[in-house]
């Protein structure tokens, strides 16, 4: 086999990385919107997550327009370097801040899926250059 990739193993990673990032945007719009639709619940992760206290809801969707932005941009694949990068750098942040939730795991199980989805997002910011399924130019 020649160092160059197959086609059919070509074709089958390009499906793969355009899973994992279609499935990392339906995690990542509903977040956005959420701050849209219940900008209450917003303010209260920014405050117990985040230690921001006394935001609006204006800030939400501030935050929801500027991510919803963002998020599309993802999907699309445009500019992969800063879009597949702030998505992992905001999930990893949104992940390691659940800390205290992971001590007590048995009663915060479903935080556990951040770990997945962050290997995701990870995966998907080092193949890049690979993830050309459905991308813009």
């Amino acid at each position: 086999m020649s160092n160059s990739m197959s086609s059919d193993v070509q074709n089958r990673l390009q499906w793969s990385l355009f899973s994992l990032r279609l499935g990392v945007f339906i995690v990542m719009i509903m977040w956005t919107l959420d701050k849209f639709f219940n900008p209450g619940h917003s303010t209260k992760i920014f405050e117990k997550f985040y230690g921001i206290a006394g935001s609006s809801d204006m800030v939400a969707y501030i935050l929801g327009a500027l991510q919803l932005i963002l998020v599309l941009a993802f999907l699309m694949g445009f500019k992969k370097r800063f879009s597949y990068g702030i998505i992992f750098i905001m999930h990893a942040m949104s992940t390691f801040s659940s800390y205290n939730q992971y001590l007590d795991g048995f009663n915060n199980l479903l935080f556990f899926t951040a770990w997945p989805m962050l290997a995701a997002c990870f995966a998907l910011y080092l193949l890049r250059e690979q993830d050309v399924k459905f991308t813009v130019k």
